[in-house]
């Protein structure tokens, strides 16, 4: 029999059970395919993360959601550099470091930082791909609300920084507290897409110094996710061609189930090209054990 130590972080905030958890296995070589996903379905968080060894990056990556394994997420992202970083496996002696995680999509950089608040990681995104349009008459009926509570422009859209996610914008707090999931009907929908997750927002916010508040969709998973990352840079993207054309964004997620999450977006331009998503977030640990395999 052998133990494996896992830490409990929250990701996007700075104070204890907020934001959103994960599950993170700082030293995971050794374990299985077979073994990362029977561990991820017993902990039953939405992401676990297993630190590997790499050959082309600092750090390999992977994480597993209790159905299965997912190229690439934010907060998980996040959750991970943080612990590494608090464990000096990354080392914040001059303040700051950059570092660089292999995933399954690729190798993305990183920068972690520790200030007043706490250790930050910022990941950068690929350049956003901005993909199919989804009309209102087939995505309203998933949330149960009546079309109206949609903004008519910009439409729906499917975009890209690494994972898709279908983008749409609602009229107020309101709408977006009252969506309720058909996840027949939704299921319907991504997989006729491709893709798993639809991330309604609205530009009201809780935090007035906020510029969005979102609620992320999964009719493939469990429970609702606090924060997300990945999606999070998505938005970033979508905001930036289609709303205010600014370099960076703060974003709240994770009010309605109690677990409020802020996230910071940069956008990166060369010349008037949109190259990609740099997106910042806070985080704490929260418990730490072994598991027994």
């Amino acid at each position: 029999m052998r133990s494996y130590r896992v830490t409990y972080v929250d990701a996007f905030t700075t104070e204890p059970f907020k934001g959103n958890p994960c599950a993170v296995f700082p030293e995971a070589g050794g374990l299985s395919d077979e073994a990362m996903q029977m561990i991820a379905r017993e902990i039953n968080l939405s992401e676990t993360s297993f630190v590997l060894l790499s050959d082309s990056a600092d750090f390999r990556v992977r994480f597993f959601a209790p159905w299965g394994e997912i190229p690439f997420a934010g907060h998980p992202t996040i959750a991970t550099a943080y612990l590494l970083a608090r464990e000096g496996r990354i080392s914040l002696k001059e303040g700051s470091a950059q570092v660089a995680f292999q995933f399954q999509i690729g190798t993305l950089p990183l920068e972690v930082s520790k200030d007043g608040k706490g250790i930050k990681v910022a990941m950068t995104q690929k350049a956003p791909e901005f993909r199919e349009r989804v009309s209102l008459e087939e995505l309203s009926p998933c949330f149960d609300l009546p079309r109206e509570e949609f903004l008519e422009e910009p439409s729906p859209q499917v975009v890209s920084t690494g994972t898709p996610f279908l983008i749409a914008p609602l009229r107020s707090l309101d709408a977006l507290k009252k969506a309720e999931m058909d996840r027949k009907k939704l299921k319907s929908l991504l997989l006729k897409l491709g893709i798993t997750g639809c991330f309604l927002f609205t530009l009201e916010t809780v935090d007035l110094r906020n510029d969005s508040h979102s609620r992320l969709f999964n009719p493939f998973g469990g429970s609702e996710d606090p924060f997300t990352g990945s999606a999070s840079g998505c938005l970033a993207a979508y905001l930036f061609k289609y709303f205010y054309p600014k370099k960076r964004f703060r974003m709240e997620q994770g009010h309605f189930l109690g677990r409020p999450g802020i996230g910071e977006a940069e956008i990166l331009l060369e010349g008037e090209d949109l190259i990609g998503v740099k997106l910042e977030g806070y985080a704490v640990s929260t418990l730490e054990g072994t598991i027994q395999l």
